[in-house]
């Protein structure tokens, strides 16, 4: 084997010429490392073609060969290189001294393999993997140039291809044969063709012919005796021919490579499933809103549409369902999210400070008012201003809100001069405001202002499997939060949410949680820590009775979306117009015994 006497200022050492491709330089990652400051991180590679050296120097660095500057050069026995500081002789025949049985290439492959291994551990990529070990085992078998193909959905696709300066190939389908593949395929056995030209079984194969191919060797990648890939190698010089030996280097080599290449297909695919449930679930999410089931969808599906416009927008729901949150979902999704979200509960301030809550005053404006004060309007400038049960507002203010809605201005209490405001409403109301308007508690006109665009938030007890996520998701909050030790729920408290009707909707359940959260004792959270009691559960109908109450409250939600109007709301229906009157009639008995869609009118 040659050998590289490398001559330093602090010393010399020697160095065996065992790979086809030798790099020399300061960073280490070469193969031959020396500590000189004047050399580059890599100043020359030494190229073992099968019969010479040929020696080239990298940009930045400056060689001489016999004493002669040299950019590149073939090498000859005693031939020496100054590099730097640095002194190269090139010996052909080891020295006495050096010379020891030569590695046994089986034992060089699982040497590369360990080395591969650890440099890939913690860190198997299916990208990068192919190229990796194309490079190795290319080092360890004197290959020319290397291929992974894979097995993927029945065909065989090449996954890398690469030469011996760990380069790409280009046009890499062009480059291999297709029948020695398919042979390794078929037979799920290694296959060398030591020279191909001359070969009596392969010489009048149109692949190798029409490639001229000198020397190839292909193995196969198995999982449970199952083919799902092979390694192919080639050379293309007659003087560096396969032999047996480098077969049994590519057959361990392809053994282990196996399970390196499926562990990485495996986190691969683990994680490309692991980003598809994050973005499944990021369907099912819109902020602090979650979902897991069909129900909260229009709601998500409508935030996203309206969060980029400048329209009000209106919603409503039971108390503790959550508008709040929807309100913050739309600002924080809008171009007006730099500016600030205000809200206000019209509902939880006293008349008579309401107005210079929401519009500001002036000093002096009432007893009290002992410096002027900007309102909510004035402070949502820029921003989104939220009117929290706007239902609740008395009729006298709902006058002055339409004003300013209208003119984008408010005027303060004790002031004339209106200023303008910049601002988006979102607006919401526990109350059916159609209801109100009906019987003259809200203003008409402004719920058309304020009702551009409506988001209805179904209360809990109709939001299916969202009762038992929204638990886990608070669980896992305030368990975090307080260091407490519970991590689930027992059977009997996930069967005790499910039944239990939530009056308090997503509001109650949290404080349930975070309730039995600081006091449990156990890892697992039982109906008692919940307050889930049996006598607080919704009671199980009949059938007979759950369609009768459906029945009632769908056709009552079917007349409010027509205005009380019982010759549409019939024919949305698909019912007699009589079927209708005695609904209405039943409602004001209170007996709630009105006549089905399909009942006949009696004579």
């Amino acid at each position: 084997m040659a050998t590289l006497l490398v001559k330093t200022a602090s010393g010399e050492r020697l160095v065996r010429l065992g790979r086809r491709l030798t790099s020399v330089g300061r960073d280490p990652g070469n193969d031959v490392v020396v500590a000189d400051p004047a050399l580059p991180a890599t100043a020359l590679h030494i190229h073992f073609d099968g019969r010479d050296y040929n020696a080239a120097c990298h940009e930045g660095a400056e060689m001489t060969v016999n004493g002669r500057r040299r950019t590149t050069a073939r090498l000859g026995d005693g031939d020496r290189i100054r590099i730097g500081g640095t002194d190269l002789q090139l010996s052909l025949v080891e020295p006495p001294a050096a010379r020891a049985v030569p590695p046994d290439p089986s034992v060089e492959a699982m040497r590369s393999l360990v080395r591969l291994s650890e440099r890939l551990l913690g860190n198997s990529d299916a990208a990068r993997l192919p190229a990796a070990l194309l490079d190795a085992v290319m080092d360890v078998t004197r290959a020319e140039k290397g291929f992974l193909i894979l097995l993927e959905d029945g065909e065989l696709q090449i996954r890398a291809a690469r030469n011996l300066a760990q380069e790409d190939l280009a046009d890499a389908a062009a480059r291999v044969s297709d029948s020695i593949i398919q042979k390794v395929v078929r037979t799920r056995r290694p296959v060398i063709v030591a020279d191909a030209l001359h070969d009596r079984e392969w010489s009048g194969s149109d692949s190798v012919v029409n490639l001229k191919l000198c020397s190839v060797m292909c193995a196969p990648l198995l999982e449970r005796g199952e083919v799902f890939g092979v390694l192919y190698l080639g050379n293309d010089s007659v003087v560096n021919l396969f032999e047996e030996k480098d077969l049994e280097a590519l057959t361990v080599f392809a053994a282990q490579a196996s399970l390196l290449m499926q562990n990485a297909l495996l986190l691969d695919g683990l994680r490309r499933e692991n980003v598809a449930l994050r973005e499944a679930a990021q369907e099912r999410r819109a902020g602090e809103l979650l979902s897991a089931g069909e129900s909260m969808r229009e709601v998500f599906r409508r935030i996203e549409k309206v969060a980029g416009t400048d329209v009000s927008v209106l919603v409503s729901g039971e108390t503790g369902t959550g508008k709040e949150l929807v309100a913050r979902e739309i600002h924080r999704r809008s171009p007006r999210a730099a500016g600030p979200f205000v809200a206000v509960n019209c509902g939880a301030i006293p008349e008579a400070l309401l107005e210079s809550e929401l519009f500001g005053h002036v000093r002096g404006a009432f007893t009290g008012a002992v410096a002027t004060r900007p309102g909510k309007f004035q402070a949502a400038s820029g921003g989104t201003l939220f009117l929290d049960e706007v239902g609740d507002m008395p009729l006298l203010l709902q006058v002055k809100l339409l004003r300013a809605l209208a003119d984008r201005a408010v005027t303060r209490v004790g002031d004339t001069q209106p200023e303008p405001v910049d601002i988006r409403v979102v607006a919401a109301s526990n109350r059916v405001l159609e209801d109100e308007i009906a019987r003259g508690a809200f203003r008409e006109d402004l719920y058309y202002r304020l009702n551009v665009v409506s988001i209805r938030l179904p209360p809990l007890r109709e939001r299916g499997d969202d009762v038992i996520a929204l638990a886990r998701f608070f669980l896992q909050q305030y368990a975090r939060e307080y260091g407490s030790r519970a991590r689930g729920f027992a059977p009997g408290a996930v069967l005790a949410m499910r039944r239990y009707a939530w009056p308090g909707n997503v509001r109650e359940l949290e404080n349930r949680v975070k309730k039995a959260v600081v006091l449990a004792e156990k890892a697992l959270i039982a109906a008692g820590d919940l307050d889930l009691a049996p006598d607080l559960l919704a009671p199980v109908l009949p059938l007979q009775e759950a369609k009768d109450a459906f029945q009632r409250r769908y056709i009552n939600e079917v007349l409010a979306r027509n205005g009380g109007n019982r010759t549409r709301t019939a024919k949305d229906l698909g019912v007699d117009p009589r079927t209708i009157f005695r609904h209405l009639e039943a409602e004001r008995r209170g007996d709630g015994e009105d006549g089905g869609p399909g009942d006949k009118e009696r004579p």
